[in-house]
């Protein structure tokens, strides 16, 4: 009896804890994307390596509306599929025109830094031959040019 009823007290301050972790991550801590492998098919403005770094698209209007441009930047965008879109974050599939291969490129909303966070990273392979950089900068000249 002892166990149970400690246990059943232990539960409210857990939930409390998870709730104002929660809020903390809600209050301005920067979307985090999954790391680049150390493969060199992959580019993150979040990565730590120079070689993967690019810079974040960053934005002057407000959050719902640079969204919405880079929306319409990747709906031009050749052989791109939205496959996610939600308040702050796509996840965008490009599909190579002869082999068919599948890169995944995520975007990730930082409201108080003004700028989307950009991963894009090949499926298979080890070397992408630039293309996920040079895609990473045609899609963020895409996005200025939407204005």
């Amino acid at each position: 009896m002892l166990a149970s009823n400690h246990r059943n007290r232990a539960l409210p301050a857990a939930a409390a804890l998870v709730a104002v972790l929660l809020s903390l991550n809600s209050l301005g801590a920067a979307p985090m994307l999954p790391p680049c492998p150390a493969s060199p098919n992959c580019v993150s403005s979040q990565a730590t390596d120079p070689g993967q770094r690019v810079e974040p698209f960053a934005f002057a209007d407000a959050p719902a509306a640079a969204q919405a441009r880079l929306v319409r930047a990747l709906e031009k965008a050749t052989r791109a599929k939205i496959v996610e879109a939600r308040p702050g974050a796509l996840s965008v599939q490009f599909t190579s025109l002869v082999f068919r291969f599948v890169d995944d490129v995520r975007f990730e909303l930082d409201a108080d830094a003004r700028v989307f966070h950009v991963r894009s990273a090949s499926r298979t392979g080890h070397s992408d031959m630039g293309v996920n950089r040079r895609r990473v900068e045609t899609l963020r000249a895409a996005f200025a040019a939407e204005r």
